[in-house]
Formats: C-alpha cells, structure tokens, sequence
C-alpha cells in the first residue's frame, strides 16, 4: 500500500484497535499469478505474536482454501470513507480527494485441520459477532450438528508479520481547510462521512 509519510500510523495498540472493530476483510493471495480474494470476518488475537494472529475459516467447497496453506496473503480491513470536494477548502489550485482509513496485514497462511481447534474458532466466532445481539445465538461445539458444521468449513490462521497503516485524513493540508472539510462532512447524512469528520477532529488535537 502506498502510504505517504503525513498519513503513516504504525502505533500497534491502534491497528489492532482498527482491525477488531472492522474485522470483515477482504483476504487476498495468489492463484498462479492471478489473485484471488475472499471477504471473511477474521478475529484477531493481539497476544499471539509481535504483531497478533488472525484466525477465520472459509468454506470447503471455496477454491481459495487449497491456495492458501503456506502461502504468503495479504488481509485488508477497511474502516469509514468520504469524498471531500475542492470547494470546501476555499481555496485555488485544489482539487477533490478521498478521505479513509485503512489498514493491511501480510502473513503466511496456516490451515487448522485439528477438529478440536476448528470448533473452537468457530465458537469464539460465533461469541464475538452475537455478543450485541438481544439473544445470542448459542454455537455448542460438542453436538454432532456443530461437527457436522465444522467439516464444511477450512480454518485459517495468519501469523502477521507485517502491519501497514493509513489514516488519510487532510493531513497535507493547513489546519483551516482541513477545520472546512470537518464542518462538511461533520453536516452529512452518511454515517461514514461524520465518522471521518469525528477521527479527523481527534487527530487534529493530537
């Protein structure tokens, strides 16, 4: 990923942050020179490594899953977005942009056969994304449906040893044309725009 120097963040504690909250990516690795990309949740454990493990699974009958054991990936999870028009800034010699935060993780991909293990991930899986719900939905591993599950499904795991970064958010602009794209965006109806305009403003009074 191309990642220039203003919008550069390495701070490990907020990369994981990022990943946890907006943990639906979208895995990519190489089929014989043409990539191939799955969307899949993948949890992330912070202590598993300098960097943290992902943990996911795909489906069996997914070609991806017999490209990736030993291969070298690339997760991408991808947060809030927003366009900034040029007449924000009141300004000349400007011209529109994408504000969005973003973050990379590269790996080489472990599969976890181990019955054991599998329903364990799809457990902990399971407990994270019902966690908000009224009334969870509860995964019993020990079941013969819960086996039945897991034997169509390929667990991952992702040792990351390489984290990328990006937070662009106006920072190569003076402090009052960026305060204006606040202000826009902070005014939109779309819930990811006010979310930009909210990371902009706390990275502002760093």
């Amino acid at each position: 990923m191309y990642v220039p120097a203003a919008f550069a963040v390495a701070d490990p504690a907020a990369l994981s942050d990022f990943m946890a909250r907006h943990s639906f990516a979208l895995l990519i690795a190489d089929a014989g020179g043409e990539p191939f990309a799955t969307h899949v949740p993948l949890l992330l454990d912070p202590a598993a490594g300098p960097y943290g493990t992902l943990r996911g699974h795909l489906a069996r009958a997914n070609p991806h899953a017999e490209l990736l054991a030993g291969r070298r990936v690339l997760a991408v999870f991808s947060g809030p977005h927003a366009y900034v028009s040029p007449t924000w800034y009141q300004a000349e010699n400007t011209v529109p942009t994408w504000n969005y935060v973003a973050v990379h993780a590269y790996g080489v991909c472990e599969l976890v056969d181990d019955e054991a293990e599998l329903l364990s991930l799809l457990a902990d899986t399971v407990s994270t994304y019902e966690a908000g719900m009224p009334t969870p939905w509860a995964f019993a591993p020990e079941t013969p449906f819960a086996r039945k599950m897991a034997a169509g499904v390929v667990g991952l795991r992702i040792p990351i040893d390489r984290l990328e970064g990006k937070w662009k958010l106006n920072q190569n602009h003076p402090p009052d044309r960026r305060e204006r794209v606040v202000r826009e965006l902070g005014r939109s109806a779309d819930p990811a725009a006010r979310e930009i305009a909210a990371l902009m403003q706390a990275q502002m009074k760093e």
